[in-house]
């Protein structure tokens, strides 16, 4: 199957959006459009966006982030195909690890699968220890994942870092 052709249904997927170059604000709503305009995509949510401490490579500008809840008929290899394009044409650079970008997009979850392969690892590996990605996550996070949700609300209970996250705008 091409990863342009159609899947037989469609599964909910989350996407973490973040952006610490350029017009951050901006470059998040182009993704969110460009993500909703593929025919195989639709975004059914957005959080609010936050304003982040960088992790990892801390010399570089505060982020901001937000998870976006889709429904997508792709394929996971597919949409993160699909999201590397999107990166690209907002002019990401891979230069650093963890390093300055003006796009960055990770596939989160992708329905109930579990997918560990050389290019992508579903449910996202790190998730669960960055505030920057689960604050956002609650926002948009449907209730057929009440224990995901429970879950979170532990994790954040006792992970560091959540003060570096910020309510920047409720919605794009």
């Amino acid at each position: 199957m091409s990863m342009n052709c159609c899947k037989d249904r469609w599964e909910t997927a989350y996407i973490g959006a973040g952006s610490n170059l350029g017009n951050r604000e901006a470059l998040l709503a182009e993704a969110i459009r460009m993500l909703d305009e593929h025919q195989l995509i639709r975004v059914e949510a957005c959080s609010a966006v936050y304003e982040t401490e960088p992790v990892g490579y801390l010399e570089q500008p505060a982020f901001l982030n937000m998870v976006l809840r889709i429904a997508t008929a792709l394929p996971p290899e597919g949409l993160l195909a699909y999201m590397h394009q999107v990166e690209l044409l907002l002019e990401r650079k891979r230069e650093v690890r963890w390093g300055p970008r003006t796009m960055d997009l990770d596939i989160l979850l992708y329905g109930s699968l579990a997918l560990n392969t050389p290019d992508l690892i579903v449910p996202h590996p790190r998730m669960h220890e960055r505030a920057f990605v689960l604050i956002p996550l609650q926002d948009v996070l449907l209730s057929d994942l009440l224990s995901e949700a429970a879950s979170i609300e532990e994790r954040l209970a006792t992970l560091e870092g959540k003060e570096g996250v910020k309510l920047w705008k409720d919605k794009l």
